[in-house]
């Protein structure tokens, strides 16, 4: 027979004495302090002034003359028999859009305009403003129509564009190059067509511009356009 052996302990035996000793636990949980990273402010975009060369003068360039920005349309050097070089210039105002010729001597200090310039997308137009959207930040910029100017016959609603400022005030907008328009109004076609044949034909797009397309277009078709010039590229 198994004998059964019963031994009686109370919670103030030494044994329990002893482990609440070895596992004293906190009265209130420590917690760990955090380190919050301070935000880091935007900065302030920072206006410079850049001294180039006028022989560093090229398509495209940005130079400040009388102070206003200018934009170089053409430029050519001229290296004369008798005299100093220079560089003769063809230069567009982006502030008035007026068009000038300038000569620079060769090798004199220009300052070059701080042109900046930032992807938008156009979403819509809100009476005679022109809504332009920064796809990253969601941040809007609106544009009146006398600041959009002719570009509006060639501006869609989704359309990527290009704002350029300088020192804080938008002075132009880039559309692209090669634009998508749609066919809305133009006499048929007539039969026998081709898209070799010659002649063509006025026809209303989507934007309400009228551009001069070959004889087979017809409404509804896509068709591509150069934003530069208005003239009829290609069907899409």
């Amino acid at each position: 027979m198994v004998g059964t052996t019963t031994f009686n302990v109370s919670p103030s035996s030494s044994i329990f004495r002893r482990t609440s000793s070895l596992l004293k636990l906190p009265s209130r949980p420590s917690v760990l302090p955090m380190r919050f990273l301070p935000k880091t402010p935007s900065r302030p975009r920072i206006y410079r002034i850049c001294a180039l060369s006028s022989n560093d003068i090229k398509v495209g360039t940005n130079i400040e003359v009388d102070g206003a920005p200018w934009r170089v349309l053409e430029f050519l050097h001229v290296k004369p028999g008798k005299g100093a070089a220079f560089v003769r210039t063809k230069l567009r105002n982006y502030i008035t859009g007026n068009t000038v010729e300038k000569t620079f001597r060769a090798g004199s200090t220009i300052d070059e305009a701080d042109v900046f310039k930032e992807s938008k997308q156009f979403t819509y137009k809100d009476g005679s403003q022109f809504v332009f959207m920064d796809l990253s930040t969601f941040e809007e910029t609106r544009l009146n129509e006398s600041d959009v100017g002719d570009k509006t016959k060639w501006l869609k609603e989704g359309m990527d564009c290009n704002l350029l400022s300088w020192k804080g005030k938008i002075i132009d907008l880039e559309l692209p190059i090669t634009v998508q328009l749609t066919v809305v109004d133009v006499d048929p076609g007539v039969k026998g067509d081709t898209a070799s044949g010659g002649g063509s034909k006025p026809a209303t797009v989507d934007t309400g511009a009228v551009v001069s397309v070959p004889l087979f277009v017809n409404v509804g078709d896509e068709i591509l356009v150069d934003s530069r010039t208005g003239q009829y590229m290609s069907r899409a």
